[in-house]
């Protein structure tokens, strides 16, 4: 499991208000290059946004789908990202005075992505990760909304 944290200069609640942004999500999500659609009960389990993945015209139509939204703590996620395939992603964000760290977890869960073995596929979606945790923490101190 590929895992990154980092340390954001705002609340776990700030953070929050931009995971539970689905428009948002094109500008911290590294691959994501458009939102499509978002359902109007985003971000409540089970509901999901759409998005394309790549850059044009190369662009891949998929989705995001929420599995659990316990703000200001946790939320996870399962990103599909077809044909490489399914993955889950959980933030577990811990506060700590007027910062928080915010700690990412990405595992292969279906498809042909579960076949690369972890020795390779965990130093690259960490370095992909890290940029994402950046740019969330760039909309997030940033006060997006």
């Amino acid at each position: 499991m590929a895992r990154n944290s980092r340390r954001f200069r705002c609340s776990a609640e700030t953070v929050f208000r931009v995971l539970g942004d689905a428009w948002l999500y094109p500008g911290w999500v590294v691959g994501a290059s458009r939102m499509r659609d978002v359902d109007e009960a985003w971000p409540e389990p089970g509901s999901r946004l759409r998005h394309s993945v790549g850059v044009w015209p190369l662009l891949l139509d998929d989705s995001t789908s929420v599995r659990e939204w316990d703000p200001p703590r946790r939320m996870i996620l399962r990103a599909r990202g077809w044909p490489l395939g399914e993955a889950t992603v959980t933030f577990t964000v811990e506060p700590d005075g007027e910062e928080c760290l915010v700690h990412m977890h990405e595992v292969a869960v279906r498809g042909p992505g579960t076949l690369i073995p972890r020795w390779i596929a965990d130093p690259v979606i960490r370095w992909r990760n890290r940029e994402s945790l950046k740019r969330l923490a760039y909309l997030a101190e940033g006060g997006a909304r």
